[in-house]
């Protein structure tokens, strides 16, 4: 017999845990529609102008997101471009990202618990956050949101020395909340930043000398730290400071529609963090004006406020609420009813193995062909695809499938079991679908076949390419694999070629009389889009 797995588990096993979600699925693919495709071109872009100050995608200024995880990202790119490719290289910025962010929970809920529960409460906030549904798919792409997530964890690690380690304390802290706003913007930074001024107002335990001097440290910290790039890109290009002030500014979308779009994500997108946070609160609501409780309450209400403020309706923006949420939920596992704990444990596990075993089903389908329902199916999303065998990622997909086996049966009964098998188990459920499935997804997802087509059918020397509905994950793929670069369509001064997004249903996004038809492209199964590309002859 084995011997069990001691729970709360040791900090190996959660780095293995951690691990084994974080590194399945960054470089075997290319890049993705939307948030993945837009941050690898853009580093794209930095590789090759040399310019690191002024993000650009497919040669045209993009300032909707500082550019701090960018410069990570071309750091991994030119440390082992050599080796992998280069989007590959690049994501592994994200992997360093989360690891960060475990890590810094996993401190940041220790020291803030009571004594006799720190190891229990580490390691449950650690698990929730990995565990968390909206970070499956997220924490494996190229996205700034998740450089803002470390840093998010880090103040909170920070700021629970706050009492103990002052200075030291505040400069982490303001350097955190520096980070995170050169990473994702000021939301994450404004909601943990004024929790932490208020926090004194509200906590008896926080109106010391210490604590204050942590509190001044750290907003002269952050200040500095985030106004390094806005001062230096209003020196070098002010129209593009300007433009990205005013970007900041402005709010999309009302608040009211936003709060409840968010509100309706978080219940899938935090789970089971949540509800794990709520009954905390709730077990707890005598305590409530205790630091450990109180601060990241206040950052959670914040940063729910802030998103719902600024917009837009992206299910990504919802990361910033999976910190204080997790510290939260550290506080509540322990005290979960024996039914509540139960109901998780049994959920998680029944759950991540039947999905685990679909994943597997198919992956036999494809291969052989058995069950012939299932693979028609397969072969009909992905036309043209022809599987190819391969031992490394089935020998992943079966040390992934036997350490769930070992988890699912020789875990001890434990209040952090439930949280523990959830965390395995969305580890187990991405990286077998990561490694069985990854080549008949990406067969689908990439672009590369497109942006390499329309390239072909390019008349050689052409300098002016026009747009029309190109959507900038397009322009991204188009600049990446095949280096177009587009610009706005001008019916008074048409560029001789024009490449136009649309349905493949009409010509109705035809751009007129005049124009001929030169390729008509789409991925393949694809059924809602094609790129189709234009020549202007008189």
């Amino acid at each position: 017999m084995l011997p069990r797995l001691e729970l709360p588990p040791s900090r190996v096993v959660l780095v293995l845990v951690a691990l084994a979600f974080t590194l399945p699925g960054l470089i075997g693919h290319d890049p993705w529609k939307t948030y993945d495709a837009v941050a690898i071109e853009i580093i794209n872009q930095m590789h090759r102008s040399g310019d690191w100050l002024v993000p650009r995608l497919a040669g045209e200024p993009w300032i909707e997101d500082p550019p701090l995880y960018h410069w990570i990202a071309l750091m991994f790119a030119k440390l082992l471009g050599w080796a992998l490719p280069f989007h590959g290289a690049a994501r592994l910025a994200s992997a360093l990202c989360v690891l960060i962010a475990a890590w810094m929970i996993y401190f940041a809920a220790r020291r803030a618990a009571p004594a006799g529960q720190q190891r229990n409460a580490g390691a449950t906030a650690m698990l929730v956050l990995i565990g968390s549904v909206g970070l499956l798919v997220h924490a494996h792409e190229a996205v700034p949101d998740l450089a803002s997530l470390a840093a998010g964890c880090g103040a909170f690690a920070f700021a629970a020395l706050a009492g103990q380690r002052p200075l030291g304390a505040g400069v982490g802290l303001g350097a955190s909340l520096g980070v995170a706003f050169l990473s994702a913007g000021p939301v994450t930074p404004a909601a943990i930043g004024l929790a932490a001024l208020i926090t004194p107002l509200a906590c008896a335990e926080w109106r010391t000398r210490r604590v204050l001097l942590c509190l001044g440290a750290a907003v002269a910290t952050a200040a500095l730290v985030a106004a390094s790039w806005p001062i230096v890109l209003a020196w070098r290009a002010p129209g593009l400071a300007a433009q990205w002030w005013s970007t900041m500014l402005q709010a999309r979308g009302s608040f009211g529609e936003n709060l409840r779009y968010y509100l309706v994500t978080a219940s899938w997108f935090a789970w089971p963090a949540w509800p794990l946070a709520a009954w905390a609160l709730w077990s707890q609501r005598r305590d409530i004006l205790s630091s450990r409780l109180f601060l990241p309450l206040a950052s959670l209400a914040a940063s729910l406020a802030g998103i719902a403020l600024a917009g837009p309706t992206q299910d990504i923006n919802s990361i910033a609420l999976l910190p204080p949420l997790a510290l939260l939920a550290a506080q509540g596992v322990g005290q979960l009813r024996r039914g509540a704990a139960n109901a998780l444990d049994w959920f998680g596990t029944m759950t991540f193995s039947f999905f685990a075993a679909l994943v597997w089903l198919g992956y036999v389908a494809m291969m052989t062909g058995l069950p012939p329902r299932i693979a028609r199916n397969f072969a009909k999303t992905a036309p043209g695809l022809v599987p190819q065998f391969e031992w490394l990622p089935l020998a992943l997909a079966l040390a992934l499938a036997l350490g769930w086996v070992y988890i699912a049966l020789f875990t001890p009964p434990s209040p952090t079991r439930g949280v523990m098998r959830w965390a395995a188990g969305t580890a187990l459920l991405w990286g077998t679908a990561a490694t069985l499935w990854m080549p008949w997804t990406d067969y689908q997802k990439s672009y590369r076949s497109v942006a390499l087509q329309i390239q072909s059918r390019i008349p050689a020397g052409s300098r002016c390419i026009a747009r029309s509905g190109v959507g900038s994950a397009q322009r991204a793929v188009l600049g990446y694999h095949a280096g177009i670069q587009t610009q706005p369509f001008d019916r008074a001064k048409p560029c001789p070629l024009l490449i136009v997004q649309g349905s493949p249903r009409h010509e109705l996004d035809a751009p007129g009389a005049g124009w001929v038809k030169l390729a008509d492209v789409g991925r393949p199964g694809d059924k809602g889009e094609r790129l189709r590309l234009y020549h202007y002859r008189r």
